[in-house]
């Protein structure tokens, strides 16, 4: 697929979207914005891919929107950019039916930080950065970080990190859960692919209710949930992945899950 602003690559039931715009850290501008919600439904659509990495090209993950690509917008509505550009990127990524692996190799600051946030499974190199910047320039959390956030840190790390901006290196990320996996950096790409190769076998389907299901917990109580398990459970139990893990545990083999 032909992109400005990104690197689409598809290689077998793997899909990488990289965020490239190296010269200014893979900052947002309208462009690379509007890009991504592409190739996000269009994986979304894509029954071969069963999982996805995000990744930024070059020393960094994302810095978030470009200040300059604004610089000479006279009056910006920040509503109608949220309702375009960037909260329809944080939907399709939660909504994705499939897990969506953050490759996070560098600083990811505003709205890049909403993203590595917005992703399943995240793999730091120890050179990787997080830092909600919003306060620097005024602003508030956007993206979903007022969601992710405190759900990830408690309430208190959370009102530090936001009001004062402070940078979270790649192991304080770790030992604070934010991130998966903190690796060197020369290590970065052989521990995601192990994680990718992981999901790109596992079952697919299984994994996309169970996203669903984490999803929803947020804001419901047992008794929801307890009923919205057996609803998941009955799709799952459906699957010829279900069927296939089944057979494998009978005859002491490993399960070739299709994703279906």
């Amino acid at each position: 697929m032909g992109y400005n602003c990104l690197l689409f690559e598809k290689q077998g039931n793997v899909t990488t979207i990289t965020l490239n715009r190296q010269d200014v850290f893979n900052a947002f501008n309208d462009e690379q914005s509007y890009e991504l919600q592409d190739a996000l439904k269009a994986v979304k659509k894509d029954e071969e891919t069963r999982v996805v990495v995000l990744t930024g090209a070059g020393k960094a993950f994302c810095s978030g929107q470009d200040l300059k690509a604004i610089a000479g917008v006279e009056k910006r509505s920040f509503i109608e950019s949220l309702q375009k550009r960037y909260n329809p990127i944080i939907r399709e990524m939660r909504n994705m039916p499939k897990p969506i692996i953050c490759k996070l190799n560098g600083v990811a600051a505003g709205a890049g930080c909403s993203l590595a946030l917005a992703s399943d499974f995240i793999v730091a190199s120890e050179n990787a950065s997080l830092i909600e910047v919003f306060i620097n320039v005024g602003l508030v959390l956007d993206s979903g970080s007022s969601f992710f956030l405190p759900r990830l840190v408690g309430s208190a790390r959370a009102f530090e990190l936001s009001t004062m901006g402070s940078k979270v290196t790649a192991k304080q990320a770790y030992e604070w859960g934010m991130v998966n996996r903190c690796v060197p950096a020369d290590q970065l790409d052989a521990e995601t692919d192990a994680i990718v190769q992981y999901y790109a076998k596992a079952p697919t389907k299984a994994i996309g209710l169970m996203k669903k299901m984490l999803n929803r917990s947020f804001n419901s109580d047992l008794e929801a949930m307890l009923e919205y398990e057996m609803y998941c459970q009955e799709i799952a139990g459906s699957s010829s992945d279900n069927k296939e893990g089944v057979t494998a545990f009978i005859e002491k083999r490993q399960p070739n899950f299709t994703g279906k």
